[in-house]
């Protein structure tokens, strides 16, 4: 990953993107599941926590200039504590990228390639993300940057045409299982803000830094709008999806889209739309993978890690036997990967290291 600045709104898709493809899967039933009634309202709550957090990351972060968290671990713990802070972010993003890959992959297969092998679909994917890596970063950006307003476009559609089929009444009762089931156990949907993660890497790729707190609150504010349609659509259309394991409900929500005799079966223009969004996410997650190992081991250019990091995130994607574990995989684990890693790891390191920089300032200070 080169040193390529991008721009503002380039940054919002690409905080965007985790949480689009997270979507995709399995995410809106997941949610569901857990509030069920109450979901609208958990996602409310959630969301205002998750762009508080957001905004204290870019404050804490604006004290140390250009420098990403890799950078502040070695300021906080020396090339020791940067290399394994660095290992597992590189980790994470394999990992969720290979169990995000396989479900989705797993879904077209049952949708329409029942009979195709799913290293075939899978294989597919990877050669696609290995052609972009040897692209220029800004180039994968770019195309994010296409490509997520035509999928919130998508979900927008999504909601306004199948309205008159919603069922208000499902969303009571209000507060579902309870007022602790709603606030307390329903903390685990913070989980659904993956793409916070990206603003830990953004601050030396932005071409203005200054902005960098805009980006925050503008793309999970759009990230909480987004996941709100999403249940929405899902919550007023089928009350099933809470007790049932669907397979990508968002796709059986399209298939009940009709205008008249000729605006009928729509559901492959948004497949297509997603297939796109979901290679631009496995280019985006390993090039940041890819940087993080050059930074720690300090090589010149990335072009020799692309095939091994596709063959990594491919050899994950296949540890699953089938599909049940597969999602199992996505429904217990991701969620914990997202809460340890983004929420309590990130954030324990820049707290410490702002107390460090806070105490040598006053040591200076009184020297």
């Amino acid at each position: 990953m080169t040193k390529s600045k991008i721009g503002t709104l380039e940054a919002i898709m690409l905080v965007l993107i985790i949480v689009v493809t997270h979507t995709i899967s399995s995410l809106p039933r997941e949610i569901l599941v857990s509030a069920k009634s109450a979901t609208i309202i958990n996602l409310l709550f959630v969301s205002i926590l998750a762009i508080i957090f957001s905004y204290f990351v870019v404050k804490l972060m604006k004290n140390f200039g250009g420098s990403d968290i890799i950078d502040i671990s070695e300021y906080l713990g020396g090339k020791v504590f940067k290399n394994i802070i660095g290992i597992l972010f590189i980790a994470f993003f394999l990992v969720s990228s290979s169990i995000l890959l396989r479900n989705f992959c797993e879904s077209l297969k049952i949708i329409y390639y029942p009979m195709t092998n799913i290293l075939f679909i899978l294989g597919l994917f990877i050669l696609a993300v290995c052609t972009t890596n040897r692209l220029d970063f800004n180039a994968s950006l770019k195309t994010n940057l296409l490509i997520i307003p035509l999928v919130l476009a998508s979900i927008l559609f999504l909601f306004f045409a199948n309205m008159n089929k919603f069922v208000p009444q499902r969303a009571f009762p209000i507060f579902g299982d309870g007022l602790f089931s709603t606030f307390v156990l329903g903390l685990g949907n913070l989980a659904a803000f993956g793409g916070i993660t990206f603003l830990y890497f953004l601050p030396p790729y932005l071409k203005e830094p200054e902005k960098m707190k805009k980006i925050a609150l503008v793309s999970i504010g759009l990230s909480a709008i987004y996941l709100i349609l999403c249940v929405a659509t899902l919550l007023f259309m089928f009350s099933f999806f809470i007790n049932t394991n669907e397979i990508t409900p968002l796709y059986n929500a399209t298939r009940y889209i009709e205008f008249g005799s000729f605006f009928q079966r729509l559901e492959s223009v948004f497949l297509l739309i997603w297939i796109l969004a979901f290679a631009c996410y496995l280019s985006i997650t390993s090039k940041f993978a890819m940087g993080i190992f050059k930074k720690l081991t300090h090589i010149e250019t990335k072009k020799p890690l692309i095939d091994i990091f596709g063959i990594l995130i491919l050899g994950l994607a296949l540890v699953p036997k089938n599909y049940a574990i597969s999602d199992k995989f996505e429904t217990e684990i991701y969620p914990f990967l997202v809460l340890g890693i983004t929420f309590v790891l990130g954030i324990s390191i820049l707290l410490l290291a702002n107390l460090m920089k806070k105490k040598q300032n006053k040591i200076a200070n009184n020297s």
